[in-house]
């Protein structure tokens, strides 16, 4: 039987974003505050993921072992350092998150059998690499707050109810929105990153949250007075307005998770392999409770 098992370890680090062949002001403008003199720091969080067979004692990997592998290889030389100078990778290449998660991989893959790697430079910022190349992705967070109904135009309330429940009651209700947005593409090998992280989050500001916060989605969103905004139908209208700017960052969309409530999210994988509206509606929804 195989199984894939989790191991968790974390280290604080700082870095710079600087590259000695461009001037200050140019550092300054593609680096923005990441390029100041003297570093700035992190407490990272890192997920290894491991794949294997489940062994006569119950397990895939004694957790024990790999917990040592992981602080020799990894978190033993990285905890407390300046990034830039610890490992000859990070002066070719910059220790952007996603740059960091490939350079780890390649430290544990001798060792370990890998499968992902997850790392968190804080909670609304992580990358994942598993081991293609320089191909990893980035997750931003953010959120938003906006209110609806739901309901069919053409059905009663007390029909809209029995599907609805609570959420067809006539005045609405809200919700603060947590949105992650997750892109793909390679990462670029002397700056370390897939895309401009501050593009990213302006574009998603400008097309997603703007937009939609304090909004009541039914009546001020014109395409949400025909199409129930639940969260899927709110993920895939996010997804249209951002995949278009991200492509011209230089990424591809990849994944966007929407968390109505600690109860009720979705997720919707986003692929160009889709171009109807009806098709792409892949989202799948994990509902606990309204």
């Amino acid at each position: 039987m195989k199984c894939i098992i989790n191991r968790r370890a974390q280290f604080s680090a700082s870095h710079r974003y600087w590259l000695p062949e461009m001037s200050e002001a140019e550092n300054g403008a593609a680096f923005g505050l990441c390029a100041q003199p003297y570093g700035h720091g992190h407490n990272y969080e890192l997920f290894i993921s491991l794949y294997g067979d489940i062994d006569d004692y119950g397990m895939v990997l004694n957790l024990s072992d790999v917990k040592h592998v992981i602080k020799k290889e990894v978190t033993g030389q990285l905890d407390y350092s300046f990034l830039n100078d610890v490992w000859p990778e990070f002066q070719q290449t910059l220790p952007t998150t996603e740059n960091i998660a490939r350079v780890i991989w390649q430290k544990l893959a001798p060792h370990l059998p890998l499968v992902r790697i997850q790392l968190y430079e804080h909670p609304e910022l992580f990358a994942e690499y598993t081991g293609t190349d320089m191909e990893a992705s980035l997750t931003i967070g953010t959120h938003f707050s906006a209110a609806h109904r739901l309901a069919l135009d053409s059905l009663t309330l007390e029909q809209n109810s029995e599907i609805y429940g609570k959420c067809a009651r006539v005045n609405g209700h809200g919700h603060n929105y947590h949105l992650e947005v997750t892109v793909t593409g390679e990462i670029d090998d002397r700056t370390g990153m897939i895309v401009d992280l501050v593009k990213l989050h302006e574009l998603v500001d400008k097309y997603a949250v703007e937009p939609l916060d304090h909004t009541f989605l039914n009546k001020d969103i014109p395409h949400f007075a025909k199409v129930v905004p639940t969260a899927e139908n709110i993920a895939v209208y996010i997804g249209y307005q951002i995949e278009r700017p991200i492509r011209e960052l230089g990424a591809q969309l990849h994944k966007l998770k929407l968390i109505e409530s600690p109860n009720n999210s979705c997720e919707l994988l986003w692929s160009q392999d889709f171009s109807d509206l009806a098709t792409r509606q892949l989202a799948t929804a994990t509902l606990v409770s309204v």
